[in-house]
Parts: structure tokens; C-alpha cells; sequence
């Protein structure tokens, strides 16, 4: 369950709450006073079978005796009473509880579970503060005083930390749409809440706070689907090892590595900040001012010094000062004084007035290069800053194109003297800022925001596909050292998996005694300058550390004695280890190559990573590696990559020539394939991986596997984000007899949209879209293609060469994944192929097969074509009552699909 039953926890009309009380101090006093003070309207009861009144309000002995079923239930009780309370409830009629109490084991804990599952009663909790909802005067909680209304929500883990939060924001007239405490997520979630707030309508904004991640698929995909809505920050602690065993210990739950959250709130489009100030820095910067098309700032300040102080945190957050134009610096020549910066920050002198700030400004906006503007001020003897803030918005009001202005953040200095200025932009809906670093922050929020959201509409290029024959290859590997016990892969088993899905690496072969090793070089150096020798060996992860890799070995007699010393010491060092043999490979000579790491690690909460960065002996040393989640396509992988500093060199500097960075990416894209397919690997290191401007090969390889997954097809069931379902290909015939691919959408296919789109009719577009479109843009067309496969799809039809579109079955579930709304349009000139019921079939066989109930959707009145398939297929026809013009269909699942006639 999702957003099932939700509306009854936050927007309720009636509320209960159970162990109410008039002790004073005591929780049930807390919530009943917070409960009866706040102004709710709807109906109130109290239960205590203790009590006839609390606080003058009539109490009631049992949630039985209740006059009528409230819709939701606050619960302050004893740990071992709440399982039966919601047994109560669930009967009465209830249909969500807040759930206070805290110290329920896990026994009680799935008692309460299963007292509710029956009547699909939801349950915020237990270990909660409770809920506020200020719309309606709600503040189902102890202790979170009584929040102003506003269009922020505020999810958090932690009771206590959120009622430290509402105070300050209240000191800053902060608003909220709701504030909930999560506590323990027994069942409503981080992730079910998402999917509430990304549909409603009175939240722009949505913040939390995080100790951890429960249902790491459904948060992803719910977080994914918020972020594309409306901005979502998030501040989660755990960022060292330290932290996060004390989260774990707080919460009852696991905290993954702080490098797997970050590479997942990324992928999800989330903006996260690392302090609590920030976190409301960043919702009042994004709440009220729309993104950055960039990251270049103008900054205009009275105060150098100040201005000295945004541009070095411009800098460090990797932003960029905006050049002026010349147009622009002989305006202001003409209103400056004649020693004003002439650059930016554009310096209009200490004793600036509000005329001087007008004009500038004024200047500013009617030559605007720049993603975003700064306007600081430090205030002095000689003007008035509340006269400068004044200035500064009748320049903004007087501006030609007001509405096509960038973000214009401000920053006044000071306390006293800057409140007056910071309350006028606050009235204007104008960011307002305490220090030049929390404004150059503001507009960082701004620029991180708007690459979030192009990396969530990004169009990446079509990538490899699938295919069986990798995965076949791979398996029979595994079946090999499952076979002889192992659960490690020797490195010429998993150098022959990378080859399999086309990661180049070095041949390898293995010998048992010193004796097959010199063999073994003679012939490789028949051809080879050098040859390497490795100790082979399950129990050995790092070689070179017990001396077990020698290199540059010119004759068979040196590999033979190389082979007999580091067995020795191996004997040494690790008498405990299970020498199988030696690796014998060429050594590869390339003198200005990048020596790589590519890895595949589980994470506690995301499941499978990729890992990038600097290879080599020094790998730990170093420590220059990035985290991202698979599926990855070249972007992603090059977004990978970049977050190294190896990249830079990888891109060329000085002397050595650029390493082949498309090659980097294709092999970063078949591992994340790999991944995928091959639920078995658990751990995968390729170190060193050689790059250069010839391509990349992978030198030593190592996977561990799980030996009950290896006759597991993909895709891989622990990834976070639902990879593509390559099982739902499927090749057919039109009427016509072409031959055609069926498959899921991907979001490469958006460049096929195009000529689609040529080749509709009006009326098929009116049809489909229920009113007449002219254009289709990248951002309304990338909503089609970039589909979340976890609760969405849409089957095309594609020719034989994926080069023309020729129609699309699209199905979206709801959050539930309970019900489903399709939609189908095939092009006009192919009308009578068969195309649709080719689509519609494939389309209610996934269905089936997901296990949704139903599937619904709307069909003008005037499509016959549509309304008559949906009669073969055993749709229900009925009018809507709302529109008459429109037909409602709907078909329950499973249900025998009827061939058309």
C-alpha cells in the first residue's frame, strides 16, 4: 500500500484520541490541549475509560461506545493495548491512526500490523510526535506547538529534532501544509508519504529528514515522481560510520553508506543539504523563486568586502561570476561614481543611496546576462537600508520585462538595521538572506535544482541491449565454481564474465606449479616484451599486499623463480591461504595509460552500486571514487565519471592526449548490464582498469557470487530503480505480415516521436489526448518516454530496424499499484494493421502479469474504433456522468482476453 486511505491521516474531518488526559505534563494531556486549542472544525471525541470529562470535553469509555467512526484515531497508550485499539477501530469504521506510544517490540509491532491490515487501516508510527496539519487547525501531536499555515511539508524521523525546527521556523514565519513525525514507519512510509504530497495541490515544496530508508524501490521511485512535481530537500544523518551505527540504533533500521544516499537522492532529483539551517534556506529559495538557467551570478553590493566574501563561495561551489557586457559597464558609468569595480561584483561604493541602488539596478535589468542577481547591502550612517530595499523593488516593478527577470536574491547585512529591508522583500516574495554565504547557498539550491531536473527529463542515446548469450555465458562460469565449492571466481573465470558482456580484459591462463608457469611464458613471450605472474588464490583479495604480483618478467626462468618466491612468501604471510596456482598474462605496456577502478558492491539499503574512480595499489590511499546506482546509460556514466578528480586527467592535460572516454563509458554502462542480468554477483572488482586514447582493458578482475542466485534470470530483483524490462520484447506480424518489435519504451525513443506525430490525424490526436494539440515540446514528450518502470509503461511498436514509431500502449498504475488508466494510439495512416489489438493484448498480459485488479480508462464518445475493441477485450462501457461526452471502460483482471473477430 501507498496513498491508500492517506487523505483520512491528513486531511481528516473527525478525530479520537485515545488515552486522553487531564494529568497535567503527561502525553495524553499534551495531545488532548494541542488537539481541543488548535481550532479544528470537524468533530473531536475522547476516549479514557477512566474519565466521564477531560478538559471539559465528554469521554468516552471505549473506541465501541463512540457515537460514530472517526476518521482518525491518535493513540497514547500502553505498548500492549494498542494491537486490540485498532482492532477497534478497524471495525468501527476508522480508517487511520496516529500511533504515539512508543516501546512496541517487534511482536507488537506486527500484532498491530496484522490487527489492520483488514480494513486497510493506515498507521503513521508508532514512536511518534504525531501530525499537524495548520489548514485545518490539526495538531495531532504533543508538543509541536501549533504551526502557521503554509505551503511546506515537513516529514521527519525524529520527534524531538522536528520540534527544534518548528521554533525557528516560526521565529522566520515559516509556514507548513503539514508536519509529520514518522517515527518507526511500521507501515506508512518516507515513500508513501512522497506520493501523497506530489499530488497535492496546497504543497510547493516538500522537506524532510531522514535517519534511513525503508522499501528502498518504493522510495525511489515515489521520491522520482515528487521531484518532478515540485522541489523536495532532504537533510539525512548518518554521514560517517560513526553516525549512522547511531541512527540505526535510533530508528531500529539500517543506514546505508552516506555515498550510496547521495548517489540515490541525485538519481531521484532530490536537492539535499547538510545542516538544518540549510534545509530551510534552500525550501524558502525554491518555494519562492523559480530556477536558474545557469550557474552565472551578478552580484551588486555597497560593501567590497562583503562582496569578496560571495564570490569565494561562489567559487567553491563551483559557480561562475557573470561577465558585463560593454553596454552594460557604459550604463553604469553614467550613474556610478568614477572609482566604482567596473566588474563583477559590481561595487556601487560605501555611501551608496537608494537612488544609487535604483539606478544600478535599473541599469542591470535592462541588460541581463546573468542566471541569477545578488543585490547585497552593509548597512552604514550614510543611507538607510530599509530606503535601499525600497529602491531596489521599485527597480524591479519598473523593469520592461518584470516576468522574464532572473532570480534576484538579496543579502542584508546586519540585525537591526537590515530587518526593515529584509521584511519588504519577504512581503514581495523576495529571498532575503542573513550572510553572503546562506545568499550564494540560496543560489546554489537554485542551480542544483535545475540540474536535478534536467537529469530526470534527459534524453540519453539508445544504449546496448540486451542479450541471452551474455547472460548464458556467464551463468555457465558460476555453474563451474559452484560446482567445486567456491563462491569466489578465479580471475580467469571472471575475466571471461567481463568478456562476456564486452569488457575488454587481458587473456589470462592458469597454472598449477612454478614448473607450468615457465611453460606458460615461453609461449607468451613469443609474442609479449613481458609477462606478469599472480598468486591465484579465494582467500587472497589484495595480492600485491603479500607480494603476489610480479612485474615486466622477460624470460620463462625469471616467471618460474617469480612464481617460487612470492609462493613462499606467501607461506609466510598467509599460511592459512588456499593456493590454488599462479595467473600468467602479457603484461601490458602502455606508458602515459590511467590505471581505473570499476567495482559492483551491495549496499544495505540501495542494494547493488557501481563504483568508479582511481585505481591501482594506492586505491585506498588515494580515495577518489563515486558511487551511482545502476541501470546506468552513457549520461549517467559520464556523470559518474566526472565526479572524480581522475577525470580531469582522463580528459587530457598537458602532455598525454585524452583517454578514450566513450570506451570509459560503454564499459560502465556493460557492467551496469551485468548487474542487471546476473543476480548472483555480489562483489566485483576490475583494478587496475588501463585507459588511454586506445581504449580500455581490464588487467585483474575478481567477483565473488552467491551461489542460490546464480540460476536466477534477470533482472537483478535488489536494485533500487527498476531497470528495463527486456522480457516484454516480443516480435510479431501486422495483418499486413511486417514484421514488428514490440517492447517497452525507452527514453531514447523521444527522437521517434517526432515523425510519429507527422503521421496523426487531428482527430486521432483529439482522440488521444481528449483536445487538439499543436506542439509537442521535449519536456511535455520526455513525461512519455523517461517512465518509472516500477509503476508505470508504455509498449511501442517499432519496425524491424527501431527506426519509425508506429504506435503506443501506455499504462500508469496508480501509487497502490492496485489499478491502472491506459491509453493507445496507433499512427493514422496505419489504421486495420492490427497494430492496437497487437498493443492492447501485450498491454493487459503485463498487467496481468504485475498483478494490478483492473484497468481503467477515457474514450471519447465519437472513437468507435476504441469503444469496439474495448467490448471485444470484455471492457465495461458506461457513460460519465460528468461529461457526457466521454465514456468510461473498464476491464477487472485477470480476465480471458477475447480475440478480436
Amino acid at each position: 500500500m501507498t496513498v491508500r486511505n492517506l487523505e483520512h491521516v491528513l486531511r481528516p474531518r473527525s478525530v479520537v484520541v485515545i488515552g486522553a488526559s487531564d494529568e497535567p505534563g503527561s502525553v495524553g494531556a499534551t495531545l488532548t490541549e494541542n488537539i481541543l486549542s488548535g481550532g479544528f472544525q470537524g468533530e473531536v471525541y475522547l476516549v479514557n475509560p477512566h474519565h466521564a470529562a477531560v478538559a471539559g470535553h465528554e469521554c468516552f469509555k471505549s473506541v465501541t461506545s463512540l457515537p460514530a467512526a472517526p476518521e482518525l484515531a491518535v493513540i497514547a497508550t500502553p505498548p500492549d493495548t494498542v494491537p486490540p485499539i485498532i482492532e477497534e477501530l478497524g471495525k468501527k469504521g476508522t480508517r487511520a491512526a496516529v500511533v504515539i506510544t512508543a516501546g512496541l517490540s517487534a511482536a507488537l509491532k506486527q500484532a498491530m500490523l496484522d490487527a489492520a491490515r483488514p480494513y486497510c487501516l493506515r498507521l503513521i508510527g508508532p514512536n511518534c510526535l504525531g501530525i499537524s496539519v495548520p489548514e485545518l487547525g490539526l495538531s495531532a501531536n504533543f508538543g509541536l506547538n501549533h504551526p502557521r499555515a503554509g505551503k511546506l511539508a515537513f516529514l521527519s524521523q525524529s520527534g524531538a529534532l522536528m520540534t527544534g525546527i518548528l521554533d525557528w521556523a516560526a521565529a522566520r514565519d515559516i509556514g507548513f501544509s503539514y508536519v509529520v513525525s514518522m517515527g518507526d514507519m511500521t507501515d506508512v512510509d518516507v515513500g508513501d508519504l512522497l506520493d501523497f504530497l506530489a499530488a497535492d495541490v496546497s504543497t510547493s515544496s516538500i522537506l524532510l529528514y531522514l535517519e534511513t530508508i525503508p522499501a528502498a524501490r518504493k522510495f525511489m521511485s515515489a521520491a522520482r515522481s515528487a521531484a518532478r512535481a515540485k522541489p523536495v530537500i532532504v537533510i539525512k544523518s548518518g554521514r560517517n560510520a560513526e553516525a549512522a551505527r547511531a541512527a540505526a540504533t535510533h530508528t531500529g533500521a539500517l543506514a546505508g553508506s552516506d555515498a550510496a544516499v547521495s548517489a540515490a537522492f541525485r538519481r531521484a532529483g532530490l536537492v539535499r543539504v547538510e545542516e538544518l539551517e540549510e534545509l530551510f534556506t534552500a525550501a524558502e529559495t525554491l518555494s519562492t523563486v523559480k530556477p536558474v538557467q545557469g550557474n552565472k551570478l551578478l552580484i551588486v553590493t555597497n560593501g567590497g568586502g562583503a562582496g569578496v566574501l560571495a564570490v569565494d563561495d561562489l567559487m567553491r561551489l563551483d559557480g561562475k561570476l557573470a561577465p558585463l557586457s560593454d553596454g552594460l559597464v557604459t550604463a553604469l558609468d553614467a550613474v556610478l561614481p568614477a572609482n566604482w569595480s567596473r566588474a563583477n561584483p559590481i561595487d556601487i561604493i560605501g555611501d551608496a543611496t537608494p537612488d544609487r541602488y535604483k539606478a544600478t539596478l535599473k541599469a542591470v535589468l535592462n541588460d541581463v546576462t546573468a542566471d541569477g542577481i545578488l543585490v547585497m547591502n552593509c548597512p552604514t550612517a550614510l543611507a538607510s537600508s530599509t530606503e535601499a530595499a525600497q529602491a531596489v523593488l521599485d527597480a524591479v516593478h519598473e523593469a520592461p520585462h518584470p516576468k522574464s527577470l532572473p532570480p534576484l536574491l538579496t543579502n542584508w547585512l546586519g540585525a537591526e538595521a537590515a530587518a526593515g529591508g529584509r521584511k519588504k522583500f519577504h512581503d514581495a516574495g523576495i529571498p532575503s538572506y542573513e550572510s553572503p554565504n546562506d545568499a550564494i547557498k540560496g543560489f546554489f539550491y537554485l542551480w542544483q535544482y535545475t540540474k536535478a531536473q534536467e537529469a530526470l527529463m534527459r534524453t540519453p542515446p539508445k544504449t546496448t541491449s540486451h542479450t541471452n548469450i551474455a547472460d548464458e555465458a556467464a551463468r555457465a562460469i558460476m555453474r563451474t565454481a559452484v560446482k567445486a565449492g567456491r563462491t569466489v571466481l578465479t580471475e580467469p573465470e571472471a575475466k571471461a564474465v567481463l568478456s562476456a558482456f564486452g569488457i575488454p580484459t587481458v587473456a589470462t591462463r592458469v597454472a598449477a606449479t612454478p614448473e607450468e608457469v615457465e611453460t606458460i611464458a615461453h609461449a607468451l613471450l613469443q609474442q609479449a616484451e613481458s609477462v606478469v605472474v599472480k598468486i591465484l588464490s579465494d582467500d587472497i583479495s589484495h595480492k600485491s599486499d603479500v607480494g603476489g604480483v610480479r612485474l615486466g618478467l622477460r624470460t620463462p626462468a625469471e616467471a618460474r623463480h617469480a612464481a617460487e618466491r612470492m609462493h613462499l612468501r606467501t607461506r609466510e604471510v598467509c599460511p592459512n591461504a588456499n593456493v590454488q596456482g599462479f595467473t600468467v598474462q602479457p603484461m601490458v605496456m602502455r606508458k602515459q595509460a590511467h590505471e581505473l577502478l570499476m567495482g559492483v558492491y551491495e549496499d544495505q539499503l540501495f542494494g547493488p552500486m557501481i563504483l568508479f574512480g582511481a585505481g591501482g595499489t594506492a586505491t585506498e590511499i588515494i580515495r577518489d571514487t563515486a558511487v551511482a546506482l545502476p541501470p546506468l546509460d552513457t549520461v549517467l556514466a559520464r556523470e559518474l565519471m566526472a565526479q572524480t578528480r581522475i577525470y580531469k586527467l582522463l580528459e587530457g592535460y598537458r602532455e598525454p592526449p585524452a583517454a578514450d572516454l566513450g570506451g570509459d563509458r560503454r564499459r560502465l554502462v556493460r557492467l551496469s548490464q551485468l548487474v542487471v542480468d546476473c543476480p548472483a554477483v555480489k562483489e566485483l572488482d576490475i583494478n587496475p582498469l588501463i585507459a588511454d586514447e586506445t581504449g580500455v582493458i581490464a588487467v585483474d578482475a575478481r567477483i565473488r557470487i552467491d551461489p542460490k542466485e546464480v540460476e536466477k534470470d534477470g533482472p537483478n530483483p535488489r536494485l533500487a530503480i527498476r531497470p528495463y524490462p527486456n522480457q516484454w520484447e516480443r516480435w510479431t506480424e501486422t495483418a499486413d505480415g511486417e514484421r514488428i518489435l514490440i517492447r517497452p519504451i525507452r527514453p531514447a525513443d523521444e527522437h521517434l516521436y517526432g515523425a510519429f506525430v507527422d503521421k496523426l490525424s487531428p482527430e486521432d490526436i483529439r482522440f488521444r489526448f481528449l483536445a487538439p494539440r499543436k506542439e509537442f515540446s521535449h519536456k511535455f514528450i520526455a513525461r512519455f518516454t523517461q517512465i518509472d518502470y516500477a509503476r508505470a509503461m508504455a509498449f511501442v511498436a517499432v519496425d524491424k530496424d527501431e527506426t519509425e514509431l508506429y504506435g503506443v500502449a501506455r499504462l500508469a498504475a496508480d501509487p497502490d499499484y492496485a489499478n491502472g488508466e491506459y491509453a493507445i494510439i496507433v499512427r493514422s495512416d496505419l489504421k486495420g494493421t492490427g497494430i492496437g489489438w497487437i498493443l492492447m493484448r501485450h498491454l493487459i498480459r503485463y498487467a496481468e502479469r504485475e498483478g494490478l485488479q483492473e484497468l481503467n480508462g477515457e474514450v471519447l464518445e465519437q472513437n468507435t474504433r476504441m469503444l469496439d475493441m474495448c467490448r471485444a477485450l470484455g471492457f465495461e462501457i458506461r457513460a460519465d456522468p460528468e461529461d457526457m461526452s466521454l465514456r468510461k471502460v473498464r476491464l477487472r483482471l485477470p480476465t480471458p482476453i477475447q480475440d478480436a473477430a
